[in-house]
């Protein structure tokens, strides 16, 4: 499968950035509207990957001017390709863009071994966000590591 992953303003792709997180979030891990979506899009810098031959969305992230790194979200059929790590790598392009010093992540609680692997390392005490335990995690932007992702709201 051949997809493409752009730099999109919430103001023009909400519709499809929605979609995807909808399916992803809301749907499958039952994370109530009211928390998935969030003021902070307004505001975040967003990526956005298409299907090249139907142009249907199937992945989106985000990344704040903070650092921080969120709603990596996938469509099931497609999360076997992959498009998860090109995500990724567009966010981390992005906050070299920005010249931010360090990115973070508040990531399930079961993926902080997962998240170790690419340099990131936890930072404070676990806390609940949507009924799941989520743990920070931070990297300085200088020591990122590119391997496998996991989803992360």
């Amino acid at each position: 499968m051949s997809y493409t992953v752009s730099r999109v303003q919430w103001e023009q792709a909400a519709p499809l950035l929605k979609n995807v997180r909808e399916q992803v979030f809301v749907y499958e891990w039952r994370i109530p509207k009211s928390i998935e979506f969030d003021r902070k899009d307004h505001f975040a810098n967003h990526v956005l990957a298409c299907h090249d031959k139907t142009q249907e969305p199937i992945g989106t992230g985000r990344i704040l001017s903070s650092g921080e790194i969120s709603r990596i979200a996938v469509v099931r059929s497609c999360r076997k390709d992959h498009v998860d790590r090109i995500i990724l790598q567009k966010l981390f392009t992005i906050a070299h863009e920005m010249n931010l010093k360090e990115i973070f992540i508040y990531c399930p609680l079961e993926a902080t071994d997962y998240f170790r692997a690419f340099n990131f390392d936890t930072a404070g005490a676990v806390f609940m966000e949507a009924g799941m335990p989520r743990q920070k995690m931070t990297c300085p932007i200088n020591e990122i590591s590119v391997a496998k992702y996991y989803l992360s709201h």
